[in-house]
C-alpha cells in the first residue's frame, strides 16, 4: 500500500479538494483506495455527502483508543472501491492527547494488504496529527495555490519532512512533489507566478496543474467528488491527470536521500523518479 499526506500549512490552498479529488480519481482507475480525513474541520467527510457530527466514529477514536481499529471506522463511499474515514470537530483536541506520532503508521499496518493506496487529508497546521501523518506516509504531495505568497510555509513544511527523516531510519518519507491549483489561465499575474515556482522548485513541481473551476467549487455542496458530480469536466481530467502523475514518480524510499535544503534548491531538469503502478507491489 502506497501512503500520500496531502500536506500544507497554509489554508486555502485547495488540500481537501485536492484530497478527496484524487483518491476518487485513484479508485476510479482501479486501484483500492481509502482516504483518511485527518482535519477537525471534516472537509473530506463532508466532500462524501456524510455530517461529521453524526459519525459515532471517527479517526479520533483510532489515535485515542488501542481497542479501535481504522477498519472500525471505515465507512464506504458512492465510488466503488473508495472507503473513507471521517472526523469531526472532537478531533481538534485530539492534539493534546495524542502523545505518540507513530500511532497512525501502527494502525496503517494492519490494513498492508487491503488497499492499494491510502491518502491522508492533513489539517492546516504542523501540530501532533499532521506529525502522525507525516511519520506514516510514504511520499507528500504539497497543494499549493498560485499566487504572490504561495511559497509561505514550504521551507517549515520541507524542515518537518526532514526532521521525520531524521528521526528513522527505516522511514524515509519524501515529497512526491507540489501542485499548483487555483490557476487562472489567462493572467499574467498567474502565469508569473507559476514560471517562478518552476524556476525555483524544478522538477519538483508537478506538470499537470488544477485550474479554477466553479463545478470543482460546487462539488463539496452536493456531497460528491468531481468524479461523481461533474465526471466529464476539465477538473476532473485534471486530476486524473495528477493521479497518473503522482503514480509515475514513486521510487523506491531507500533511494531517496533528499534533504529540506535540497528540495528548497532548483531541481536538476530530467531528474523524474521511474515509474511503478500503484498497487503492483512492485518497485
Amino acid at each position: 500500500m502506497k501512503t500520500i499526506a496531502i500536506a500544507n500549512q497554509k489554508g486555502g490552498c485547495g488540500k481537501t479538494t485536492t484530497a478527496v479529488s484524487l483518491a476518487a480519481a485513484f479508485a476510479k482507475s482501479g486501484a483500492k483506495t481509502l482516504l483518511i480525513d485527518l482535519d477537525s474541520q471534516g472537509h473530506s467527510t463532508i466532500g462524501f455527502g456524510l455530517d461529521p457530527e453524526e459519525m459515532d466514529l471517527t479517526i479520533q477514536d483510532v489515535l485515542l483508543n488501542a481497542q479501535v481499529g481504522i477498519a472500525d471506522v471505515t465507512r464506504t463511499t458512492m465510488l466503488n472501491g473508495l472507503d473513507l474515514v471521517p472526523a469531526n470537530a472532537l478531533l481538534a483536541g485530539c492534539q493534546w492527547d495524542l502523545t505518540s506520532i507513530g500511532t497512525l503508521a501502527e494502525q496503517l499496518g494492519a490494513l498492508e494488504d487491503r488497499y492499494d493506496v491510502c491518502l491522508i487529508d492533513c489539517p492546516p497546521s504542523f501540530g501532533t496529527l499532521t506529525l502522525n501523518a507525516l511519520f506514516a506516509c510514504d511520499g507528500v504531495l504539497v497543494p499549493v495555490q498560485v499566487h504572490y505568497y504561495a511559497m509561505e510555509g514550504l521551507k517549515q513544511l520541507f524542515e518537518t519532512i526532514n526532521a521525520v527523516r531524521s528521526r528513522s531510519e527505516s522511514h524515509q518519507v519524501r515529497v512526491l512533489g507540489i501542485l499548483l491549483t487555483f490557476v487562472e489561465g489567462n493572467t499574467l499575474l498567474s502565469k508569473e507566478v507559476q514560471q517562478q515556482m518552476r524556476e525555483y522548485f524544478g522538477d519538483l513541481v508537478l506538470g499537470t496543474v488544477v485550474h479554477k473551476s466553479v463545478r470543482l467549487a460546487e462539488a463539496p455542496s452536493a456531497g460528491e467528488p468531481i468524479f461523481a458530480y461533474a465526471p466529464r469536466s476539465r477538473a476532473a481530467q485534471e486530476y486524473a491527470a495528477v493521479a497518473r502523475e503522482v503514480a509515475q514518480r514513486w521510487t523506491p524510499a531507500e533511494q531517496v536521500g533528499t534533504s529540506a535544503q535540497e528540495m528548497a534548491q532548483p531541481q536538476t531538469p530530467g531528474s523524474e523518479p521511474a515509474a511503478v503502478r500503484l498497487g503492483s507491489g512492485q518497485e
